[in-house]
This record gives C-alpha cells, sequence and structure tokens, in this order.
C-alpha cells in the first residue's frame, strides 16, 4: 500500500510503505455480498502504489524520504485508493513502519485526513511476509514465510474488494510473478540521484489510466500489461 503516513516521524527507512476517492476508483464490497453468478471481473485487483521522487526513488542513498511528506492532498487521495482495499500484502520492514497504526490513539488529535487513515488501516486484513519474524502483533494479521504466487492469485479469485502491495522486494516478486494488476504513483518534486527505487529492475510493460496534479505532486495510474 503504499506511502508512509504524514502523521509518522519522517527521517530514514529501508523501504516505502504506501488508504475519498479518485477518479475511475470504484469502492468494491466482498464477495459474499455478490450475486451469484457475478462475472469474472468482480475479482479484486492488486494494486502497488507510493510516493517517488522526479527520477524514481522512494528513499535517497541515506534512506532519507522527508521530500515524500504528503500534503492534505495527497494523503486524502491515498486514503481514497486504500479505501478500496481489503488486504495488505507487506515485507517486514514495511509492516514495522506501519504496525504503529494498530493503535487507534495514534490519530486522536491528528488531522482528518489521519484519523481516516488509521481508521482504513486498522480495518483491513493484513499478510506479512517474513524469514526472520518470530510473530506478529496486531489486529487481523498474519505471518507467511515466503510469497506464494498461487495463494495470492486465490485471494484476488475470491475478493470482490482489492489487494495492495508494500515493500519494493516483495514487490518486485509479485511483478516477475504477473501478480500486479495496477501501479500507482505520487511523483514529488524532486530529485535524490539514487537510492531504493520505486519500481522492480525488470521490464514492465504499462498503460496509463490517469494522470493529474494534486497539490506539489503529480499522480500517476497505470493499468499492468500482462
Amino acid at each position: 500500500m503504499l506511502v508512509v503516513p504524514r502523521a509518522l516521524p519522517v527521517g530514514r527507512r529501508s523501504v516505502a510503505a504506501s488508504a475519498g476517492r479518485l477518479p475511475g476508483v470504484t469502492p468494491r464490497r466482498g464477495l459474499a455480498a455478490l450475486p451469484a453468478g457475478a462475472p469474472q471481473w468482480s475479482m479484486g485487483l492488486l494494486h502497488y502504489m507510493n510516493i517517488a521522487s522526479l527520477d524514481g526513488y522512494i528513499a535517497d542513498r541515506e534512506g532519507r524520504f522527508d521530500w515524500a511528506r504528503p500534503d492534505d492532498d495527497v494523503h486524502a487521495a491515498v486514503n481514497d485508493l486504500l479505501r478500496t482495499v481489503s488486504t495488505y500484502l507487506y515485507g517486514r520492514r514495511v509492516y514495522e513502519v506501519m504496525r504503529v497504526w494498530d493503535d487507534p490513539g495514534i490519530a486522536t488529535d491528528a488531522p482528518a485526513v489521519v484519523r481516516d487513515f488509521s481508521h482504513i488501516w486498522r480495518a483491513a486484513e493484513k499478510i506479512v511476509y517474513s524469514r526472520t519474524l518470530a510473530d506478529v502483533d496486531t489486529e487481523r494479521t498474519r505471518l507467511e514465510r515466503g510469497l506464494d504466487p498461487d495463494m495470492v492469485r486465490a485471494l484476488k479469485r475470491g475478493s470482490a474488494a482489492d489487494l495492495a502491495i508494500g515493500g519494493p522486494g516483495l514487490a518486485a516478486a509479485a511483478f516477475a510473478e504477473g501478480l500486479v494488476d495496477r501501479v500507482h504513483l505520487f511523483i514529488a518534486p524532486v530529485t535524490v540521484g539514487g537510492g531504493t527505487p520505486a519500481l522492480a529492475d525488470q521490464r514492465l510493460d504499462l498503460s496509463l489510466k490517469e494522470e493529474r496534479r494534486i497539490g506539489r505532486f503529480v499522480y500517476l495510474h497505470y493499468g499492468v500489461r500482462m
């Protein structure tokens, strides 16, 4: 999912984490609510989202991402995207950044967009992929030791709500398996010269679905061509 929300301390990170309504994004309900014989297109889509520099990085060589701090409009747009998501797929480092949101008190005195994000995050299911974590301690969360492409495909088929994936390493594996359906990038007006790339080091054939300015950022929405 994913951008690191504004309410978290901004400084260093090893990976980026990236939840109103953007044009063309229609909230979808759980599969159980669908009538018998619902069309195949009702299956969930897997989204990859991030804030990136103009030269394509989510953090610089020192792991800093202070330049990626979202304003209210961008934060609201991210909330709108994540509102359609029922399940987050996280690598360990992204999970360790995002788990702070399991405490509802973190957003008590925060702006409305941050309180909204807190509610959205806690309502979603989370799957954490890690070979080193002994356990996970947040609500609605389970631990898996490795990405199983068939399991993710089954999750997509079994849900009319969407999924989101966070963490460049985990996302790269998902891209390689043809699992990712949509890419959402919020491009910041800065270049950092190197660091953690927003996209996998592999060829991706994309189809531009939307582009627009949101505050000081440019929002790009792509479909992934299989």
